[in-house]
């Protein structure tokens, strides 16, 4: 009886699986971006450019309304000075209640949403396209080379085959990543896009792999400390277990040795 239910959960789990796979689609590229694997962090300069490239073409359509202006400046983010930040927010207008109009943005408000109903919002992307490296929230895969949803993007923006073709009066355009192989949004990165003040590379691969490194940010801007604290959590318990052993062994030693006695 134990047999076969074994053998029934594990056939769920590999069809699970096996669906997730194939309902996903697509190629995506395996990137070694600096935040993956336990130690890994996000690189400072790479967040930077990624925000120069939301800010110029992202920002047109999308939004990233969960994401505080203010954390620009958090550490192991973009780590822009206060007056940068305070100066970023006032390129955007928010709409306050209070006033019943529309004011400056402050550090304090979040980016504006979406500027299109069909163009999802850029917050929660990265974790919601996660699943690369293995099912979601499993796999030691995931704890090595991170969730995968900045793979996701970065494939997909590099994924654009230059096909067209029209449907219902609407045009879709071929990506060998997205899920069906069509997507409605045009490639929105050629290479070159912008300029740098670094004059860091601006091909079509370097500028996809720094806004997939913003938006891993956007949506995960504590992933940094998290692993930090696990990294305490785990030594943390290393030490107490073998504290433990070594107490259990002083406890019943006495006891033992009766024993031997006997």
């Amino acid at each position: 009886m134990f047999k076969k239910l074994a053998v029934s959960a594990v056939t769920a789990v590999m069809l699970a699986t096996g669906a997730f796979a194939a309902g996903e689609g697509g190629h995506v590229e395996n990137i070694d971006f600096s935040f993956d694997g336990p130690f890994g962090t996000f690189d400072q300069n790479q967040l930077q450019r990624g925000l120069q490239i939301y800010t110029e073409i992202c920002a047109a359509c999308h939004g990233l309304q969960y994401v505080p202006l203010r954390t620009l400046g958090d550490e192991g983010g973009p780590e822009l000075p206060e007056d940068q930040v305070r100066a970023y927010a006032e390129f955007y207008e928010v709409f306050d209640p209070e006033l019943d109009d529309f004011r400056v943005a402050s550090p304090n408000d979040h980016f504006p949403g979406s500027n299109l109903e069909n163009a999802p919002d850029l917050s929660l992307m990265a974790k919601a396209r996660a699943g690369f490296h293995g099912p979601y929230g499993l796999g030691i895969n995931q704890l090595m080379n991170g969730i995968g949803g900045a793979e996701y993007i970065a494939s997909l923006l590099q994924g654009y085959t230059g096909e067209e073709k029209e449907e219902a009066g609407t045009v879709l355009y071929e990506n060998k990543t997205f899920p069906g192989g069509w997507i409605a949004m045009a490639p929105p990165l050629y290479g070159d896009d912008v300029e740098f003040a670094d004059g860091h590379a601006t091909d079509l691969h370097h500028l996809s792999e720094d806004v997939s490194a913003f938006l891993m940010w956007t949506a995960e801007p504590k992933l940094v400390a998290r692993k930090q604290a696990g990294f305490v959590g785990v030594v943390f318990l290393t030490i107490l277990s073998v504290l433990l052993y070594l107490t259990n062994k002083r406890i019943w030693a006495p006891v033992k040795a009766r024993y031997k006695k006997k």
